[in-house]
C-alpha cells in the first residue's frame, strides 16, 4: 500500500488496518460549535474542531482532539496529506480504543497477522 492510499477489502470503509496501524480518511469541519467525530461520510469520517483553518492550526488541533479517544500520544498520530485541507489521511499508530463509529462499522481490532 503507498502512503497517499488507503485500501480494505471491501474498498468503501473510511478507515483501514495497515499492521498495527489504523489508517483513517477524514472530512474536516473547522470553525465548528464543538469538537465531535461525526458519521462516515462515504469514504471519509467526519470530523469537527472548533479550531479556525488558519496555517494547519485546525488539523493540529483534531489531532489532539483524537489522541486520546484513540488512546494514543499525539505523537502516534500522523497526517499523512491534507494539513490545510479538509480531505486528509491520517495513520494512528497502535491504537489502544476505537470511537463507537468504528466499532459500529464491524471493526474491533487490526487483522492477525502471518
Amino acid at each position: 500500500m503507498s502512503r497517499g492510499q488507503v485500501h480494505n477489502i471491501t474498498g468503501d470503509s473510511f478507515f483501514a488496518w495497515d499492521g498495527a496501524v489504523l489508517v483513517v480518511n477524514i472530512l474536516g469541519k473547522p470553525s465548528a460549535a464543538k469538537d465531535a467525530i461525526g458519521k462516515p461520510h462515504g469514504t471519509q469520517l467526519k470530523i469537527s474542531v472548533t479550531a479556525k483553518p488558519l496555517n494547519g492550526k485546525a488539523t493540529d488541533h483534531m489531532v489532539r482532539f483524537l489522541a486520546p479517544l484513540f488512546g494514543v500520544s499525539v505523537s502516534a498520530i500522523e497526517v499523512v496529506f491534507g494539513r490545510e485541507n479538509v480531505n486528509k489521511q491520517v495513520r494512528i499508530t497502535a491504537p489502544t480504543k476505537l470511537p463507537a463509529v468504528f466499532t459500529e462499522q464491524g471493526e474491533t481490532a487490526p487483522p492477525e497477522t502471518c
